[in-house]
């Protein structure tokens, strides 16, 4: 979907149109005016009937998520970092890389993983970044771009890459080509705040970015973020990606996608006067 001031917004299909079963969601979706969707686990679903889905629905796939693991286990944000778990590792990439291109996704979101008590933050990001350089090196020529995100350690608690800055210490490692980041506004926020500056410096290397408002995680207007000053910063920046509506609408999907139009244009002016 492409706002008044020209961005463009994906939406996330675990988090929008949940009014209707999730493979519903993706004529949903379309109805209400995307052209791309992105969600985070594909996998209980063959991909080619999802691939399916994207056809009949006219839509683009923009990104999924790795497999992690069961809520409450070691692996419950993926193995990435954990020192010992190679093997696990490369098949969960493998399996989301397949995915990734049956879909025709841009993107596939390496989920880096929550650190374990009794191993320490260097071995956790060595282990994070072997893991990746592998990675890097088996999705290359596929058309899938890798990305890793940082989260906030109030709603991910042990998360490994709990700041930008660590997040981008990885795609650095990397050489930042076949990888970059997902910035995730919401989790900037969160953790961080700095909004407009984080934005700024990390520009070189976000490949995607996802959106929600603090502090309930709902949709851009109803918490705490100015989103015409985010959004004339992407302008501002010549933003070209799509931008995951990654919230919990408020009061019913559709009925919440009025900022599309009411920020998006707001935006506009705030980019124009801020150049």
């Amino acid at each position: 979907m492409r706002a008044p001031n020209g961005l463009r917004f994906d939406a996330n299909l675990k988090w929008l149109f949940t009014e209707v079963p999730f493979e519903e969601r993706f004529d949903a979706a379309a109805a209400a005016g995307f052209t791309g969707v992105e969600y985070a686990d594909p996998y209980p679903y063959p991909a080619a009937r999802l691939r399916g889905r994207l056809t009949d629905a006219g839509l683009h796939q923009v990104l999924i998520n790795t497999p992690v693991g069961e809520p409450g286990s070691p692996r419950r944000a993926g193995s990435a970092c954990l020192p010992g778990d190679a093997v696990r590792f490369r098949a969960d990439l493998e399996r989301g890389l397949d995915h990734a291109v049956e879909l025709g996704s841009d993107f596939l979101h390496v989920v880096g993983g929550v650190r374990p008590p009794d191993v320490s933050h260097d071995l956790a990001f060595a282990t994070l970044v072997g893991n990746l350089a592998w990675a890097v090196e088996r999705a290359r020529g596929t058309g899938v771009c890798l990305v890793v995100e940082a989260q906030n350690s109030r709603d991910v608690p042990g998360f490994l890459l709990d700041t930008q800055a660590r997040a981008a210490a990885v795609v650095d490692a990397l050489g930042g080509d076949g990888i970059g980041l997902l910035l995730d506004i919401y989790h900037v926020q969160v953790q961080e705040g700095d909004l407009v500056p984080t934005l700024r410096e990390q520009r070189s290397r976000v490949r995607h970015i996802q959106i929600a408002d603090p502090p309930d995680r709902t949709e851009p207007g109803s918490g705490e973020i100015s989103w015409p000053r985010v959004f004339g910063t992407l302008l501002d920046a010549s933003y070209p990606g799509w931008i995951g509506c990654e919230y919990r609408p408020a009061h019913g999907t559709v009925e919440g996608l009025s900022w599309l139009t009411e920020l998006t244009a707001v935006a506009d002016t705030a980019g124009e006067e801020s150049r």
